[in-house]
């Protein structure tokens, strides 16, 4: 009897057993939480969107922050400039008998550069004119109507020709003379040429001509159709071989992007040259 009971009993404890089991399931997946693509989509979004606003602050912040600086740097440009203009006249001699008192580069006739309209004429198209050593085989000046088609390709070559008062010497920031171009290479592929070349201080050549140097470089390179005229002068005090400084004088054709006149003494700090040969002592 107890054979014949357990031979019905165990089938319908194993189907009981297996109705157990998907009872189980289905309870373990009706209390497991849902997962709604929609719903996980827009909380990702909104979190997404809150980042975004929070960098949107802090750029804002930013921005006002370098506005700020910007005002206070604008702020002290015209003391800045007041004090740069010193000289009122394009004359040599007035350029000649200045003296540097610590600002190594200073305006000159209110940066206004003062060609006239013949100077600015394209006429001819773009040129360069180095005008011939003097009595004492110093370098006078050069003069340009800048274009892009004067440029050079070509890597410059090393300069040999020794400029009046050539006396070099050794300093801890490299040398205290360089073969200042009077334009620069860049410019017009003139390299070597005596008559575009002087002995000029470090500072003088990099970075205070350079930097009007690559100003140009810089516009003539945005078109085929600019045109700079442009003149660099060296300033002799006398009959002294070192010149006192260099005029830079230059006017963008057809707009003011490039227009100034400036005054750069030939200085070097913490030496004193002697112009009348080129001989230097340090401080």
């Amino acid at each position: 009897m107890k054979t014949k009971l357990m031979k019905y009993l165990t089938p319908v404890l194993i189907v009981s057993l297996l109705l157990t089991g998907c009872s189980t399931q289905g309870t373990s997946k009706s209390t497991s939480p849902s997962t709604d693509p929609v719903a996980d989509q827009t909380k990702l979004n909104n979190k997404t969107n809150s980042a975004i606003s929070s960098l949107d602050e802090a750029i804002a912040d930013k921005r006002e922050e370098v506005s700020s600086l910007k005002a206070t740097l604008d702020n002290s440009k015209p003391s800045t400039e007041a004090s740069k203009t010193t000289a009122g006249t394009t004359d040599a001699n007035t350029l000649a008998n200045l003296d540097y008192t610590g600002q190594q580069e200073i305006t000159v006739n209110n940066n206004d550069p003062a060609f006239s309209k013949n100077d600015l004429s394209t006429a001819k198209g773009a040129w360069a004119a180095y005008s011939d050593l003097d009595s004492l085989n110093r370098v006078t000046d050069a003069n340009a109507l800048l274009n892009r088609s004067l440029m050079p390709s070509a890597k410059r070559e090393p300069l040999t020709w020794n400029p009046t008062g050539w006396h070099n010497k050794k300093t801890a920031h490299g040398w205290l003379y360089n073969r200042s171009h009077l334009i620069g290479y860049q410019l017009t592929g003139e390299n070597n040429n005596p008559k575009n070349l002087m002995t000029g201080t470090q500072t003088l050549n990099s970075p205070l001509m350079l930097a009007h140097e690559m100003d140009i470089a810089y516009y003539l390179k945005q078109s085929n159709d600019h045109y700079v005229r442009y003149e660099v002068k060296p300033i002799f005090r006398g009959n002294e071989l070192v010149a006192r400084g260099v005029q830079m004088r230059a006017q963008s054709i057809g707009d003011n992007t490039i227009h100034f006149n400036v005054y750069i003494f030939n200085v070097e700090p913490g030496y004193t040259i002697n112009y009348a040969d080129g001989t230097s002592t340090k401080n």
